[in-house]
């Protein structure tokens, strides 16, 4: 086992990391920004580093700050979290060279399914549905209106780089596909550093379900069943659940012994995600992999009894499988809503500022992940999460009930947060039977403006 691990993130996932950590009786170090100084990581690791400015680029994007910071402190492993450089194969590679253990799989899967046209043609070979598209990159214009011809719109411009709804643009007909060709493309190119795009057909109103997988170095892959991920807004999730009120459990054993199938296709190591969009006809198609871990992975915990970031330290010590993570079966039901400093009343506008209150609600069932407290400063330069609230319940409507009274008991004052309209969809008829899709949200809004704008 690691005697000491770096955590490369900030805010709520760099906490969990650490506490994770403690309980493994593993030395910490956090690397902060200036902006940072003050958040609960610096002050709860073993030993804190401060590598550059506010700005994610002068600070956790920064991979030769980072590695220097991990050599001064004579860290074993370093853990990514999500988001900044959980998915950059270069860093992966340069902790190797560096003898420093990245914890999660190796640069070459990074690098092979994080290219979205080349995960897709791996999904293929594997005999996992994907959505008809183009067969590589498109490199025009006229590349792009061939292909939409061909299989027909509305379609999806997608950059094969990146993630979180950078570089997709729908298109309806051929006069938008040629503006959002080149918006897609402009857009992937600022975000990832590479404006290169495919084509797909636009699957209408589909579920997004993502399979929860966990592999070791010794052959064990297992699934940990999936997470509906449909409710979003602008590409960017805002409740989730598990299991989905739409998989039954013939698709749940289809589509988790094809995840299974594609992850030991690549020799896959530690935890990941393998996302799809699912029709109302049960038709599922592969979408992307996540080669980390996810936002949302507290409700698979919650519903599996087990701790995902342990899991993943474990693994990356050369450890098999937990038997009680290999043996595991799901039980209850569990949602997370994420907590965004956002106005939900003027467009979602960030709300960055200081928290003058924050109480976190309580009792049976309730789990709260946050980095924030009474007296934080918002920062303005980062994602605009800042708690996730997680129930349990012993059925969806019990799990229902549980988050509604919950969200009303967290009280966070001095900035605006999107508890409010989280609320509001917790309540709406639609959402409880669970007839919602990836549009929904978006109807709602229209339907409801008070809710968010």
């Amino acid at each position: 086992m690691f005697q000491k691990i770096l955590v490369a993130n900030r805010g709520e996932i760099a906490l969990r990391v650490i506490r994770a950590c403690k309980e493994l009786g593993i030395q910490t170090v956090a690397v902060y920004s200036e902006a940072d100084i003050d958040s609960m990581h610096v002050q709860l690791a073993d030993e804190a580093i401060c590598i550059g400015k506010g700005a994610s680029g002068e600070s956790y994007l920064k991979i030769d700050r980072i590695i220097s910071a991990a050599e001064i402190a004579n860290v074993d492993a370093i853990h990514p979290g999500y988001g900044f450089l959980s998915e950059s194969p270069k860093f992966a590679k340069i902790c190797d060279s560096c003898k420093i253990k990245f914890i999660g799989p190796s640069a070459e899967t990074i690098r092979l399914m994080g290219d979205k046209n080349q995960a897709r043609a791996t999904a293929t070979k594997c005999g996992v549905p994907v959505t008809p598209g183009s067969a590589g990159i498109v490199e025009n214009e006229q590349d792009g209106l061939r292909v939409a011809r061909e299989i027909g719109y509305p379609v999806m411009i997608k950059a094969t780089a990146g993630g979180g709804g950078r570089g997709m643009r729908p298109a309806l007909n051929e006069a938008s596909l040629k503006s959002s060709f080149h918006a897609a493309k402009l857009e992937a190119e600022k975000c990832f550093g590479s404006g290169d795009v495919y084509i797909e057909k636009l699957i209408e109103n589909p579920h997004h379900i993502e399979f929860q997988l966990v592999a070791d170095s010794h052959g064990n892959t297992i699934h940990l069943g999936e997470r509906d991920c449909s409710l979003q807004r602008r590409n960017q999730k805002i409740i989730e659940e598990t299991p989905s009120p739409m998989v039954t459990p013939k698709m749940r054993d289809r589509m988790g012994k094809a995840s299974v199938k594609l992850a030991q296709s690549i020799g896959y190591e530690n935890c990941g995600t393998i996302e799809y969009l699912v029709d109302d006809n049960e038709n599922y198609y592969f979408m992307e992999m996540n080669t980390r871990i996810q936002v949302e992975h507290p409700i698979t915990e919650e519903v599996y009894g087990c701790d995902l970031i342990k899991e993943q330290i474990r693994i990356a010590s050369g450890e098999r499988l937990s038997d009680h993570v290999r043996n595991s079966s799901p039980r209850h039901h569990s949602i997370e809503c994420r907590i965004n400093a956002e106005d939900p009343y003027n467009n979602f506008c960030p709300s960055p500022g200081h928290i003058t209150l924050f109480y976190a609600p309580g009792g049976k069932g309730v789990r709260v992940d946050t980095h924030v407290y009474s007296g934080y400063e918002v920062p303005p330069h980062y994602d605009s999460m800042i708690a996730k609230l997680i129930v349990t319940g012993a059925t969806r409507d019990s799990a229902i009930a549980r988050m509604t009274r919950a969200l009303n008991e967290f009280l966070i004052e001095g900035i605006k947060t999107t508890i409010p309209f989280q609320d509001s969809i917790l309540k709406n008829s639609e959402f409880k039977s669970g007839r919602y899709h990836i549009g929904w949200v978006e109807q709602f809004l229209a339907l409801h403006p008070s809710a968010g704008s």
